[in-house]
């Protein structure tokens, strides 16, 4: 059976990482971008990573910091994967010697298949929606009708997703994983166990769905 990945980002508490981790969470989100309301220091990452167990990825998420910030954090915590929403280029996401990805706002007239080939040595690109001035964690969905089907690198799509819109996406997009934040809480940087849960639940009835399209054909 196909399966799509999960992540769950904006994580700032040790109980929320752990609830989801138990429903099944691919990916731990953890933000270090000191404007947005689910940033946390690296004091509490250091408490929130200690609780994730192997094989569960902790993602660092980055907004035009500096160099020396990621290193720091990357080495203190271990993070798995660097996500990097700004305006980075190739060249600064790749050097850090750890695997990463670009996160993209999609709007009318942007260029995935150039991004891609721009951004070929990542592991993949988050798609998400625009809002000026906001890079990222909108709440907002885009129009997914946008995205090529057949982009050279694996597509996280997020963006307003949440348990009732998550397998509409999936059963429009495929992408290789999605990527929740406000759409599992019950208030900024606050998750809701039982709606993380029910995202993760609305995910795997929607690879299921597709296989069973799959074998009537």
């Amino acid at each position: 059976m196909a399966r799509t990945r999960i992540k769950i980002c904006g994580i700032t508490r040790t109980e929320d990482a752990l609830a989801a981790v138990e429903a099944g969470a691919d990916a731990i989100g953890l933000v270090f971008y000191p404007p947005s309301p689910r940033a946390v220091s690296l004091d509490r990452a250091r408490e929130i990573a200690a609780e994730v167990p192997a094989f569960v990825t902790l993602v660092g998420l980055f907004v035009d910091a500096d160099a020396a910030q990621v290193e720091q954090l990357a080495a203190a915590l271990s993070l798995g994967l660097l996500q990097f929403h700004g305006e980075e280029s190739p060249a600064f996401c790749a050097s850090f010697g750890r695997p990463w990805i670009k996160a993209l706002r999609c709007r009318e007239g942007i260029d995935l298949p150039r991004a891609s080939r721009d951004y070929a040595g990542g592991r993949g690109l988050l798609l998400d929606a625009w809002q000026e001035g906001v890079p990222g964690g909108t709440g907002k969905t885009f129009d997914w009708r946008m995205v090529p089907p057949d982009l050279p690198l694996p597509v996280v799509l997020a963006g307003g997703l949440n348990a009732g819109n998550v397998g509409t996406a999936i059963a429009a997009m495929s992408p290789w994983a999605v990527d929740v934040s406000g759409g599992v809480e019950a208030a900024p940087g606050v998750k809701d166990t039982a709606e993380i849960q029910r995202f993760i639940a609305a995910v795997r009835a929607a690879d299921q769905q597709q296989v069973d399209e799959q074998d009537e054909q």
